[in-house]
């Protein structure tokens, strides 16, 4: 069983548009609805799925919630959520009486200073209603990140996106190990498996799973097979690869490490992170 933790469900035909992805992209603008999704993902074994946000407009996330209420194939939405809008505590309020809304997701450079916006006080109250904080990791401010989950230490955060690590049949460079291993030691904290192959030196990405070993040992030696699980990116994911490639490329890593590691990694573990729940 499989539950991808990260795909991107959008409509830029919709009478009122979508601010992403930009129409001169000709891999992305299209309608990427559950019934796209669902003809890459169910052939692989997927069972549902996490929507993360892409969308800066806050009704978006009204509109997937909306959408979940018909399709079960969504097990929860991490929305978009601007600490800096002056609605967010109302709307985090709002959003999080539903049962599917996960966690959040923004763009702004809140660690860049966390005096600002009431930044530290909102994520307690994230923390509060048990949600989660999905986040690429913030190289530019990492002191700040730091300082955050120092000061609230109860605030589940995943980091996406494989932390940027570069992908290159090589170990990681230490600067990256040593950032990741400082996340690491605080337990609340986890690491998605999501844009592996984007993250590739190699484009389209190879098939061969050697390519991808380093990166992917460096990852479980650091948060342990509790804390590291799935996630496509599709349909950025498209970019390096077939979403078929996407999930082989790790299954045939969990393979040598085991069955009750596969299943964590591609569903106990973000059942337990996010509080979801097969739905179908």
């Amino acid at each position: 069983m499989i539950i991808d933790t990260h795909v991107h469900i959008y409509n830029p035909f919709r009478p009122e548009g979508a601010p992403w992805p930009d129409p001169k992209n000709d891999l992305l603008y299209r309608p990427t609805l559950p019934v796209h999704l669902k003809a890459q993902a169910v052939p692989e074994g997927v069972v549902g799925a996490v929507v993360v946000e892409a969308s800066a407009w806050i009704s978006d996330n009204e509109w997937i919630l909306d959408l979940a209420n018909d399709e079960p194939f969504i097990l929860g939405l991490v929305g978009r959520l601007e600490p800096e809008d002056a609605a967010f505590e109302r709307d985090l309020e709002r959003f999080s009486t539903r049962t599917l809304f996960r966690g959040v997701r923004f763009w702004g450079d809140y660690f860049a200073d966390l005096n600002r916006y009431d930044f530290v006080d909102k994520m307690r109250q994230l923390a509060a209603r048990d949600l989660v904080l999905d986040v690429n990791f913030p190289r530019a401010a990492a002191d700040g990140f730091f300082a955050l989950i120092e000061e609230v230490p109860e605030l589940r955060v995943v980091i996406e996106h494989v932390g940027q690590v570069p992908v290159n049949g090589q170990e990681p460079p230490r600067e990256w190990l040593d950032r990741m291993r400082r996340v690491a030691e605080h337990p609340q904290t986890s690491m998605k498996v999501s844009a592996l192959m984007e993250h590739s030196d190699i484009q389209p990405a190879p098939a061969q799973v050697d390519h991808y070993r380093p990166a992917l040992d460096a990852m479980w030696n650091l948060f342990g097979a509790e804390r590291v699980f799935f996630g496509s990116n599709w349909p950025v994911c498209e970019r390096a690869g077939t979403y078929a490639r996407c999930t082989q490329v790790v299954r045939d890593y969990c393979r040598e490490r085991g069955a009750e590691v596969s299943d964590a990694f591609f569903s106990g573990n973000a059942q337990r992170i996010y509080g979801i729940q097969v739905r179908a």
